[in-house]
């Protein structure tokens, strides 16, 4: 039973649009509480920023998302599908123009690099650990991926499984030594991390070479493992859905795949509470631990995730190789990695990218010009220095140039034009 006018009383900080209060005659009063009106404002702002402003970020969220402008999505989307129909439209004609038909191979070590470069960049660049001992992790992942997924001959150990068995396994086995080492690692830092992690490389090419059962020994090596999926072989001709696959296509678009799933992943833990961490040791690391931040686990996880990445890349590329020899996991190939995140970009996935296509097609492109260069040839022609030569020398001036004019590498000189052109006409 209710007493009083008839009328219910609107509760307190609840919105009543319509209901009117004793007295009040045909007078309507809206009671709105603050936090609808809180939200209505934050729901206009959004509106109006999105409208007018679409870099004005109103929330963390949106400000840390991957994707967070359209031109990001579209952009995204328009190299996503022109590196799934590269193998059937792109390629054929610019390798035919330049006299290279094969050259999905040489996008396919593009991806490959550019996967094993994400891996240096997250200990190196976020977590700010110097390491010159990515090939070890390499190689670690090539043997794995060799003694599983490689046939049994010459006496040497091979299982024949399929890749989706011995590709996450080749990722996982570097990823288990690397948490073991780390520790060790974790110690040090600055150069005494840079030696500590090249004498692993010296120490691991002379275990492959002594290895005969597992690497086939010195100068010789052994067979890759075949990207097999019970009798289906990505590296033969295949017809699928009315599309013609030519040899190494499907391989191809296998290491485009990976390099999407792990690059988002990698993006994804660098916006994380784990990638604030790695950024926090990496900038003033005292100043980390005094902050909460525990030194010591996050220097361990970020060697874990880097060998993991490293071992995939390692098995990828001994794959798309074809043969794995215990002398091709040595410094120089950390160099090149190294020089993968440097050129491209420290602290940044797309930066990985860029600079795993720079690395890759730049020795192609000194092919190219070479013979009309009078003073390069090939080995024993008499001439000033080498292919070989002219491409470590352009690796070293192109470090050192982009370590000094512009240490966020292209992906800083992209920042820049883009900047620029966002701010045009004006000059700031």
């Amino acid at each position: 039973m209710t007493t009083g006018s008839g009328h219910d009383q609107p509760r307190e900080g609840a919105s009543s649009l319509g209901a009117s209060s004793p007295g009040a005659g045909d007078q309507s009063v809206a009671v709105v509480s603050d936090r609808d009106m809180d939200a209505a404002g934050r729901r206009s702002t959004a509106r109006s920023s999105l409208r007018g402003r679409p870099a004005l970020y109103t929330d963390y969220a949106r400000d840390q998302a991957i994707w967070n402008t359209n031109a990001k999505r579209v952009w995204t989307l328009v190299l996503v599908v022109v590196a799934l129909l590269v193998p059937f439209q792109i390629m054929p004609v610019i390798g035919a123009s330049l006299g290279t038909p094969n050259m999905v191979n040489l996008l396919t070590t593009v991806a490959i690099f550019a996967i094993g470069g994400i891996g240096l960049n997250l200990v190196t660049g976020y977590a700010g650990q110097v390491s010159l001992g990515h090939a070890f992790f390499l190689a670690i992942g090539a043997y794995t991926a060799a003694i599983l997924g490689g046939s049994p001959d010459r006496g040497l150990v091979g299982y024949e499984l399929d890749v989706w068995i011995w590709l996450p396994l080749a990722g996982l086995v570097p990823m288990v030594i690397g948490l073991i080492v780390a520790p060790l690692a974790a110690r040090v830092r600055g150069l005494y991390l840079a030696i500590l992690t090249l004498g692993l490389v010296m120490v691991g090419e002379h275990v492959f070479k002594e290895a005969r059962p597992l690497t086939g020994g010195a100068g010789v090596g052994r067979a890759a493992a075949r990207p097999r999926i019970g009798e289906w072989d990505l590296f033969s001709r295949q017809t699928l859905f009315g599309f013609e696959f030519r040899r190494g296509d499907l391989f191809y678009l296998l290491c485009v795949v990976l390099l999407i799933v792990l690059g988002i992943l990698a993006r994804n833990l660098a916006r994380s509470r784990q990638g604030r961490a790695f950024a926090a040791v990496r900038d003033r690391d005292i100043a980390a631990e005094v902050m909460g931040v525990p030194l010591l686990r996050t220097k361990v996880v970020a060697f874990g995730v880097s060998s993991f990445y490293a071992g995939i890349a390692g098995a990828l590329l001994a794959t798309s190789i074809g043969h794995v020899t215990a002398e091709r996991w040595n410094l120089f190939l950390s160099i090149d990695f190294l020089a993968v995140i440097l050129i491209g970009g420290v602290a940044t996935i797309s930066g990985s990218i860029m600079g795993a296509a720079f690395v890759v097609l730049l020795p192609r492109g000194v092919e190219l010009f070479a013979p009309h260069m009078p003073f390069v040839g090939g080995v024993g022609s008499g001439a000033f220095m080498t292919t070989f030569q002219l491409q470590r020398i352009l690796f070293g001036l192109l470090i050192v140039g982009f370590l000094v004019l512009e240490p966020r590498g292209l992906f800083g000189l992209w920042l820049r034009v883009r900047n620029y052109f966002k701010a045009w006409p004006f000059s700031y």
